[in-house]
């Protein structure tokens, strides 16, 4: 049986949802959020980067207040850990309810500049249950914009309506423009000819689109992971008392992880990052890395800041039963449910290189990000019945058949 979870925070929870600052000294105390205000939440206000980031270039100038932020970080006690090693988690899967994953945090910024440049829809990319897909859907309608998505899906369903599973079901509630292509299609015409395809054809309707890539994972975008390393330093410095050794989390489009390991390296928190990649292999997400930091000027080469897994399993999307069956377990015992495309796979490789080295994690404070995609499990239903907790009926038989009370017989 795995241990519960810990539901110790790392910050009280009055200040959850608040953000940190200091004073010259270097004390913390906490300040309200622009969400805390009322009309704050879904507002665009000017953007001021970290000192330790501003040498960077294409510092955004503005961002919309998307999401919940700071989200929380607590102890999360997995099982056979190495000796003395603790695994935090940073709760990036509530974010917010529909926006929530590590989506939302590029989505603030790349939102933005689709404002400010004029556009009145966006485009994307993305898999047939790709959260950043659903993330975007989301945001476009929180700042009045239309939101157009090509969707991947298999060979054999390309020309079916998709349904309404999982995130699918939240995009076309919001009334998203759907344009399904088959795998074999993606592969052969590539992601950015399929988007300029789209592009042209809203141009010549007079409409003004603004291409966001898959994942939001560009230049911009990166910004959201940045950014959030400064929340994570301000977070340690309000606890006073923990120290993270390591940063691991999910590897997809490359974006998140850019950032976490940039920021990581310029900021006072120096953490090693590791990437589990959940598809392609590690070479792809080194060069990958290295696009996103080259396109910031950072100077630093993506070997040195970032060291990726291979965690992929049968690829994409894909799992193994063992893969769901840990999926299942961690959620039975500790509370905390990871979807099966990035966090489930990121968490299961984690720990699988745990065991198989464990002098290279002994000792250590290592901080899970929790990137969010829950609704990527209503796609996995068939293959997680069979693991899924039994059920019965209720038995109502004392209530419907009361057992009768002795009969006394009176002299």
């Amino acid at each position: 049986m795995l241990p519960s979870t810990s539901t110790l925070p790392l910050f009280s929870p009055q200040v959850v949802h608040r953000r940190i600052s200091t004073t010259a000294n270097g004390v913390a105390f906490a300040v309200p959020s622009a969400a805390a205000h009322i009309g704050g939440f879904l507002s665009k206000k000017p953007y001021t980067a970290p000192s330790w980031a501003s040498e960077l270039s294409l510092v955004p100038s503005h961002n919309f207040t998307l999401g919940q932020f700071p989200t929380p970080i607590h102890k999360w006690n997995l099982p056979n850990l190495p000796k003395d090693t603790e695994v935090w988690i940073k709760r990036d899967d509530l974010a917010g309810m529909e926006l929530s994953g590590n989506k939302v945090r590029k989505l603030e910024f790349l939102m933005a500049d689709a404002v400010a440049q004029g556009a009145d829809c966006v485009i994307t990319v993305g898999g047939i249950q790709s959260n950043h897909c659903r993330a975007t859907a989301v945001a476009a309608k929180y700042v009045n914009l239309d939101c157009h998505m090509i969707l991947v899906t298999s060979r054999l369903i390309v020309d079916e309506d998709p349904g309404l599973v999982g995130n699918l079901l939240v995009e076309r509630l919001l009334g998203a423009h759907i344009d399904l292509v088959s795998k074999g299609e993606f592969t052969r015409i590539g992601s950015v000819a399929l988007t300029n395809l789209l592009k042209k054809r809203l141009l010549e309707k007079e409409r003004k689109p603004y291409v966001i890539p898959g994942g939001g994972s560009n230049s911009l975008g990166n910004w959201g992971y940045i950014e959030a390393i400064r929340e994570i330093e301000q977070q340690i410095q309000l606890s006073g008392d923990v120290q993270f050794d390591d940063i691991v989390v999910a590897c997809g489009s490359g974006g998140t992880v850019a950032g976490l390991a940039l920021g990581s390296r310029l900021s006072s928190l120096k953490t090693k990052v590791h990437g589990f990649s959940v598809c392609y292999g590690p070479q792809y997400f080194y060069d990958n890395v290295q696009g996103h930091i080259d396109g910031l000027q950072s100077g630093l080469k993506s070997h040195d800041i970032v060291r990726i897994e291979d965690a992929k399993g049968l690829g994409y999307a894909m799992n193994t039963p063992e893969e769901l069956k840990f999926v299942k377990d961690i959620a039975g015992a500790t509370g905390i449910v990871l979807d099966p495309v990035y966090s489930g796979k990121a968490a299961y490789g984690m720990l699988k290189d745990m065991s198989n080295n464990p002098t290279k994690w002994e000792g250590r404070k290592v901080l899970f990000v929790h990137t969010g995609g829950l609704l990527g499990l209503y796609d996995k239903v068939d293959q997680l019945s069979s693991l899924a907790g039994s059920w019965s009926r209720m038995d109502l038989e004392e209530l419907v058949h009361p057992k009768m009370a002795p009969v006394r017989c009176s002299d």
